[in-house]
């Protein structure tokens, strides 16, 4: 049996800030994520190359130049500590030896850091969710998932201190939604697939991490709001449609926390403020110093609740400085340093409040980040148990309260976008309430072949 959140875990607005969480998460080394310190967390990649074996011992090379780079940088810069992300590519998840053995060597030489330099650092390992490489995608079972686990419990074994996942369950139908900014079927590719999907998944790697000795950490929407967001962004699809999705992904993303999840949330999940409120687990969060990855309209506002501070990822390529992740830590230990130092001086709700009022008004994508907003609508998320429920009322509630914004006269919206409030509303209220109507409409309506219904237990 899962856990329920029926209620907030904060009672004032006053306490959801960044760097403090309700339920602080201890690693191995001691380093506490969300018990009052706000730390970096690295991210980085190979530069374009491919991931063969014959590549391989160039890539065990430049990995381990990274992580000498990004320590050494660290510990110049006298940093408290800092999280390392390995998000595998492909290849070193579908050859689990690969991964697991690049991981090592991050690790082995994290722990010399800390051992020389008395640096504290922890590792987060992301392997690629393989499983939507099977068309239509295999979720429950095959050599994809089973790759998938070797990784998360060689390297716990290894010394992975958290287990992360960007999860796929539902892409395959949603990708197609998203081009179309057809939100009737996003509710069904998030509320009824997704939501399906995230209970078995991190019903299993919550096991793999008690059984190992890791964190099970959290999941990421990133291939279904974060698409969204770069999407609109490049103006392919309305920021309206990017904004609603940000906040409808939630109810998907809980199950991960109510099925064994502590924290922190992956990075690139902007929907972890949503968490944080309901939950009070740590989170990480990207923005202004994500940049090197993608662009967004949430560069400050992302930050104001976050508890690690991460540039999504960045290829070791050289800049003029150096080498580019080196480049990412230095500005992310700059970052964490000030709102860490306005945190000392008593001013952590004021910083807070700059960063959100710096972006929240421009863009429906950052509106509805806003403290207050987060709190209305995850009020909401929390009045069910029932994931196709919360996934619609969200999306409603999200498009009210732009609705909101807009009348008030605070929230900027371009003239193209104002119609989509009403297009979107109208594909929400035609949605059934009951779970099972929808499904048997979806059903009908979804290219037979697209989805396996028996891999969400459907």
């Amino acid at each position: 049996m899962g856990i329920e959140f029926t209620k907030l875990a904060y009672d004032s607005i006053d306490d959801f800030v960044y760097g403090v969480a309700k339920k602080p998460v201890t690693c191995k080394n001691g380093m506490v994520i969300g018990g009052g310190t706000l730390y970096p967390e690295v991210n980085f990649t190979l530069p374009a190359m491919n991931a063969t074996e014959e590549t391989l011992p160039d890539a065990k090379r430049i990995y381990k130049e990274i992580i000498d780079g990004v320590l050494k940088k660290a510990h110049e810069l006298h940093s408290d500590g800092l999280v390392i992300e390995f998000e595998t590519l492909p290849q070193y998840t579908e050859h689990p030896e690969w991964g697991i053995e690049i991981h090592k060597i991050l690790r082995d030489t994290m722990y010399e850091y800390e051992n020389k330099y008395g640096l504290k650092s922890v590792i987060r390992m992301t392997p690629n969710d393989l499983r939507e490489m099977n068309r239509p995608p295999i979720m429950r079972h095959g050599e994809y998932w089973d790759t998938m686990v070797k990784v998360f419990e060689q390297t716990a074994k290894d010394g992975a201190d958290i287990l992360a996942v960007e999860s796929t369950g539902g892409k395959e139908i949603n990708d197609e939604a998203i081009v179309n900014a057809d939100i009737r079927t996003s509710v069904f590719a998030l509320g009824c697939l997704g939501a399906r999907d995230m209970k078995w998944l991190w019903t299993n790697i919550s096991q793999i991490a008690k059984e190992n000795g890791a964190i099970a950490g959290g999941d990421s929407s990133c291939g279904f709001a974060n698409t969204s967001m770069v999407l609109a962004e490049q103006g392919f699809i309305p920021k309206v449609y990017a904004a609603t999705m940000r906040a409808m992904v939630t109810p998907r993303a809980l199950v991960a926390i109510e099925n064994g999840a502590v924290g922190p949330s992956k990075d690139c999940a902007y929907e972890n403020v949503y968490l944080k409120a309901i939950t009070g687990t740590p989170i990480a969060l990207e923005g202004k110093t994500a940049a090197c990855a993608h662009f967004s309209p949430i560069g400050n506002i992302a930050a104001y609740a976050a508890d690690l501070w991460s540039n999504e990822s960045v290829q070791q390529v050289k800049l003029l400085s150096g080498f580019a992740p080196v480049v990412s830590t230095e500005q992310l230990i700059y970052d964490c340093r000030l709102m860490n130092k306005a945190a000392e001086k008593g001013h952590r709700n004021l910083m807070r409040d700059l960063l959100v009022e710096s972006d929240a008004y421009l863009d429906p994508q950052a509106y509805i980040l806003k403290p207050d907003v987060v709190f209305e609508i995850s009020k909401e998320i929390v009045k069910t148990q029932d994931p196709f429920t919360r996934t619609l009322n969200t999306g409603k509630l999200a498009l009210e309260i732009l609705q909101r914004g807009v009348d008030k006269g605070e929230l900027k919206m371009d003239e193209r976008e104002l119609g989509w409030l009403d297009r979107l509303r109208d594909q929400l209220d035609d949605i059934p309430e009951d779970e099972e109507e929808f499904i048997a409409e979806m059903n009908d309506e979804i290219e037979e072949g697209k989805y396996r219904p028996e891999e969400y237990g459907l």
